[in-house]
């Protein structure tokens, strides 16, 4: 990989970008990241990390090795924190102090990515505090939130900022027009990646995804009060969800092939590959998220425009129901009792068809 390329994957972030490749030839002990997910910060925080790895490189070969670890996430350097629930708990924090103890393997610095912040509570801030203010020189920190909360005031002082403003549809639309996406499935893409560019990519590469938003758009006109019905529908959608993972799954085990690989040539010291399999676990259950978000807001969608149609206070309930639902996701609740809890008070609107 050659150095620029290291930064292809950030798009739409030149500020950003500009920022971060000033500040590599003498970077600070801790960066905040803020901005929606797939903004580009985290693929602006592993090419930074590759930066960072290789700078005091000079040959030409361990430069692009850095490069391509660190993009790959792989890099026995850098560490990679995210939360395996819905909130950053005390036994996440506790694993990061333990990582600021170990020497780096192989570049002279420790990247130490945590991502989802924001999810944080009080006492995780608090007992990090002291470890990201002094960490050892050996360490950098890079926080990646999508805000920043007044609980972790004291966190944000201790770091240099760096926003990713969330991507305009333009800047989705042209990026998606430059893989060669014609502009009706792109504008449908946009509006399924919820300004995500992580995820556009990947449902671009996904030849069922309008399938898969046809079924959600039937269902109202679907329902019938029956519970075999509701049955019915309900386990069309988690057989969609799952083959929903298709494209992901071919692409881990396309990473998991080059992994093998790698160790067979060089061997498994410092290979990444415990970091590879949790990032994918990772992926697996965010993707599941996001099929399930884009589902419910096809649906509202569907009765916002009920209600302009003359849907009246039905379709408006319908839709508040919806949005509720979409915040039950953050409680991490079993998908088939969540659409089942949804889909057997839905209205049908008969009027519009």
């Amino acid at each position: 990989m050659k150095k620029r390329d290291l930064w292809d994957d950030v798009i739409g972030q030149s500020t950003a970008v500009d920022l971060l490749r000033a500040s590599v030839s003498s970077p600070v002990h801790a960066y905040m990241f803020v901005g929606p997910e797939g903004s580009g910060r985290l693929e602006a925080a592993l090419a930074f990390a590759g930066e960072v790895f290789a700078r005091e490189v000079v040959e030409e070969d361990e430069i692009s090795r850095h490069y391509r670890l660190a993009i790959a996430g792989t890099h026995p350097d850098l560490i990679f924190v995210e939360p395996e629930g819905r909130n950053l708990l005390i036994a996440d924090a506790d694993r990061v102090i333990l990582e600021t103890s170990r020497s780096p393997v192989e570049a002279t610095k420790k990247v130490i990515i945590v991502d989802r912040f924001d999810t944080a509570e009080p006492e995780v801030s608090a007992s990090l505090l002291k470890t990201i203010e002094e960490p050892p020189m050996k360490v950098i920190f890079i926080l990646l939130t999508e805000k920043v909360l007044e609980i972790h005031a004291t966190i944000v002082s201790r770091c240099f900022r760096v926003d990713f403003p969330a991507l305009s549809d333009e800047t989705m639309l042209d990026f998606l027009s430059s893989l060669g996406i014609e502009s009706e499935k792109a504008l449908l893409l946009v509006a399924a990646a919820s300004g995500s560019l992580t995820r556009a990519r990947l449902l671009a590469e996904d030849p069922m995804f309008v399938a898969r938003y046809e079924v959600w758009k039937s269902i109202p006109k679907r329902l019938d009060g029956t519970g075999f019905t509701l049955a019915s529908i309900v386990g069309e959608l988690q057989t969609m969800i799952d083959d929903a993972q298709a494209p992901l799954i071919t692409r881990h085990e396309n990473e998991l092939k080059v992994m093998d690989e790698y160790e067979k040539e060089l061997g498994t010291r410092g290979s990444g590959r415990r970091q590879l399999v949790e990032r994918q676990k990772r992926e697996i259950r965010r993707l599941r998220d996001d099929e399930l978000k884009f589902g419910l807001a096809t649906l509202s969608y569907y009765y916002r425009d009920w209600a302009i149609d003359g849907g009246g206070s039905l379709a408006l309930d319908a839709v508040a129901r919806i949005t509720r639902t979409a915040g039950e996701l953050m409680r991490n609740p079993g998908e088939r009792l969540l659409l089942q809890a949804l889909l057997i008070d839905l209205p049908c609107p008969v009027n519009r068809y």
